[in-house]
Parts: structure tokens; sequence; C-alpha cells
């Protein structure tokens, strides 16, 4: 089924992580539900910034979406980066309490944001 024929059925996507996750991938998609945008107070993983996870043994790479705000605003920069720092210090911080110690976190370029 095409893209087109999709859109002509009136089926949607379902959203959300996939229900067929192997169990260590889930458990971090578990992980990163307790993580929350500072700015709306929807956990990361239902607003749709975790688009993609790998997980192999205590590794993980964490690939994100970090939409960025009006390049004219100055201001809005500095709270985007201030937003997004503290997005990145709980994803770390979470994942090493739950003992994984090989963290990298990446942008939807997959530029290194962060690691731990």
């Amino acid at each position: 089924m095409g893209l087109f024929d999709l859109l002509r059925s009136g089926k949607r996507p379902k959203s959300g992580p996939r229900k067929d996750l192997p169990p260590e991938v889930q458990r971090v998609v578990e992980i990163l539900k307790k993580i929350q945008d500072p700015e709306t107070g929807v956990n990361i993983v239902d607003e749709g910034l975790v688009y993609g996870l790998t997980v192999e043994g205590d590794r993980v790479d964490v690939f994100l979406l970090m939409a960025r705000s009006t390049p004219e605003c100055h201001a809005c920069q500095m709270l985007a980066i201030n937003v997004q720092n503290k997005i990145l210090n709980e994803i770390l911080q979470s994942l090493k309490e739950e003992g994984f110690n090989k963290i990298k976190v990446y942008n939807e370029l997959g530029l290194l944001l962060a690691e731990g």
C-alpha cells in the first residue's frame, strides 16, 4: 500500500512506540517516558522527541528530534538550548541510574549531543 492509498483509506498510522519492541528496548522506552519536556509537561516519548533507540548490553544510543526555535529570536534560542540541555541531562542521569554505562544521544542530523 502506497502513501496515497493509505491517505485515501482513511487509516491513520499508529502513534507512539511499536508494541513489538524487544524487551531491552521496551525497558529503555519506559525509562524515557519518565522524562518530561519542561515546556509542555509531556513525556519525551509521547511528545515524539524520541525517534530511534539502539540497545546493546549496557550501551544505549538515543536519537532525538530536537526542533529549533525561531532563528531571529535570540531569547527563544537560549530558552530552547536550556530546555534541550535539561532533557539531555535527564536522559543521561535516568539511564545511568538504571545501569546503562555507555550512553550517547544524537539529534536528527546524527550529531552527538551528549554522552555519558
